[in-house]
């Protein structure tokens, strides 16, 4: 289709408090162009300049947040209830009030932006890269950009900011991952639903081309008229055909976007969610941990994926953040070394209920120097086969085993469980847990030998009367503490990578890392946790399950490829072993008090 340039459209500017320029088309290098919706305040100088934030995404510039997603919408604060509010993204009619320019634009393939649509592609940050310096270049524009968005349109802010794009000044990172394959591949296992589902609704709804947008109430249809079922078709990657074949961190899918935290200088806030335990939440601990940015913060929030980032207290401080790096208006003191402290703490003290925001404001929260916390106590609590966690190895004289159903489900939940004693005092755990267990599998017989393990293992908060405190996870869910993950395969470790601790293992999950599994040996794992915090009162329990299956809290992220867990290669019954030569233990950060 050949793709004929029109003029952008000005929206009637007695609508509205701010200017709209609707489907400004910017023309790329590759020979692609991508549209983009401006909203800047109105001025009576006609060479009044403003700072940018810029969003770039395949969800929809036009779509808005009320058809979106209504109940969400339903539920934002009032002060972001507008027609121009877009999910995951800057409201524009409060940045404008405050004095900034908003870029929206939809990413090649999407919504008025044809080409292909390849979401999280090399062309993505690309075309990201050179949307930021066109924002930086135009006569509205002071030439200072930021980055403000959630999940995909956090995500992508870690690539393009790596390259240095001329013009940014700052970026705000708020749930978003890093490295796709521990965020897709947990630990080697496929997440696929949710990236299923995610593909489905919230990408290819908004193909460039696709018929009956409008009438969906899915923003305009497109401005060049729809594309045949062919066309389409032949337009996009879909993004389910491509992972069950990507099993390795060094397969065509992951490398074309690989990139190095460490050239990250940009002054960064980083905000992960606690409860973001299967999507976002390790990308946000490691792009704060592995940045070489000046200034660099890591705040933690609770509660579900889509609405802190819009209460006021959370826009207050994104304003704050951006003001003092894009306006030279630094009233908390982001811009001076040491005036802040570096990391923000929310800390789950209490059980407040889940899906709760009213009751999830009344946890405190407390500031630190540094992430992990210097003075943190590296634990070790050992499982025993009575199945409980001590402070002190008890293993038996004699090697024993407790076995559980291999190739479990969230529904079958084949799992066990292993008890701290109740706390005696008051106990904190914040930073990075490690699991090292002593694993093997058995044949069922009359079946074929398995020839690999997965392990889900999830940690969980029992109150003195044995009701489980559970916390807020993305979509609202009740879930656990935290979770992690490994498929044993893919055991090996690098202790020469310069990011390998003790407290988080370093994996490379190459193609050529991949270790033999064999029935009946006996294989000793470290298991990487995801980052965490919560807070026991005297006569609370910690507990280890391990599974080999989705458990509890799951929520949408279910690993239920049956390519990627063919009852071939990971059927049978799972083992942990105890004694002499087998102690399992995990290493959990306990932080005193200051």
């Amino acid at each position: 289709m050949s793709i004929k340039l029109r003029d952008a459209k000005t929206i009637d500017e007695t609508s509205f408090a701010y200017i709209i320029e609707q489907d400004v088309a910017i023309p790329l290098k590759s020979g692609d162009i991508i549209r983009c919706n401006v909203y800047r305040p109105k001025s009576s100088s006609i060479s009044q300049r403003y700072p940018v934030l810029v969003t770039y995404g395949p969800y929809g510039k036009d779509v808005r947040y009320a058809d979106f997603h209504p109940k969400s919408f339903s539920e934002v604060d009032k002060e972001h209830h507008t027609e121009h509010s877009a999910w995951e993204t800057p409201t524009p009619s409060y940045w404008t009030s405050h004095g900034y320019a908003i870029v929206r634009a939809d990413e090649i393939g999407t919504g008025q932006s044809p080409g292909l649509l390849d979401t999280l592609s090399a062309a993505t940050i690309d075309s990201f890269h050179e949307l930021i310096e066109w924002a930086s270049e135009q006569s509205w524009s002071t030439g200072k950009i930021g980055l403000l968005g959630i999940s995909y349109y956090a995500g992508t802010q870690w690539h393009v900011a790596a390259r240095h794009p001329k013009g940014l000044e700052a970026i705000v990172p708020w749930e978003g991952f890093t490295n796709l394959y521990p965020s897709f591949r947990h630990g080697g296992i496929l997440s696929n639903e949710f990236l299923k589902w995610w593909w489905n609704r919230q990408c290819a709804s908004n193909q460039y081309g696709l018929p009956g947008r409008a009438a969906r109430h899915w923003g305009p249809d497109t401005i060049e008229g729809d594309l045949t079922e062919e066309e389409l078709k032949g337009n996009r990657v879909v993004l389910m055909d491509e992972l069950p074949h990507a099993r390795f961190r060094d397969s065509k899918f992951y490398t074309s976007t690989n990139f190095n935290l460490e050239d990250i200088t940009t002054p960064m806030l980083s905000v992960a969610n606690w409860g973001g335990i299967l999507l976002h939440l390790r990308g946000n601990v490691e792009g704060y941990m592995q940045a070489s940015s000046e200034f660099k913060y890591l705040r933690f929030i609770v509660g579900r994926h889509d609405l802190p980032f819009y209460y006021p207290e959370e826009v207050e401080v994104q304003r704050s953040f951006l003001d003092a790096f894009l306006k030279g208006e630094d009233r908390v003191g982001w811009s001076r070394k040491g005036a802040v402290p570096a990391v923000d703490l929310v800390l789950r003290k209490g059980d407040v209920g889940y899906n709760n925001p009213v009751n999830e404001r009344k946890f405190p929260r407390r500031q630190e120097n540094e992430w992990p916390i210097a003075r943190t106590q590296y634990t070790k609590f050992y499982l025993t086969p009575s199945q409980e966690l001590r402070t002190t190895p008890v293993d038996p004289a004699t090697p024993r085993k407790i076995g559980y159903k291999a190739l479990g489900t969230a529904d079958s939940q084949q799992l066990i469980s292993f008890s701290t004693p109740p706390f005696e005092v008051e106990t904190e755990i914040t930073g990075h847990v490690v699991a090292h267990l002593n694993v093997s599998v058995t044949p069922t017989p009359g079946s074929p030998a398995p020839s690999d393990i997965d392990l889900f293992l999830s940690l969980r908060h029992m109150s003195s009367s044995g009701k489980e405190v559970f916390y807020t996870g993305t979509g609202g869910e009740a879930v656990p503490i935290t979770k992690g993950f490994l498929r044993v395969s893919l055991r090996k470790t690098n202790p020469d990578h310069p990011q390998h601790r003790p407290w988080l293992p370093h994996r490379d999950y190459y193609s050529t890392d991949v270790l033999p599994v064999i029935p009946n040996e006996i294989y000793a794992v470290d298991v990487e946790i995801w980052p965490t915090n919560a807070v026991f009162e005297k006569g609370e329990r910690l507990v280890l399950n391990v599974s080999s299956g989705d458990t509890d809290g799951t929520g949408w992220f279910r690993h239920s490829d049956q390519t990627d867990r063919l009852e071939n290669t990971f059927g049978g019954t799972n083992f942990i072993h105890f004694g002499p030569r087998y102690l399992n233990y995990l290493t959990v950060p306990i932080i005193p008090p200051k």
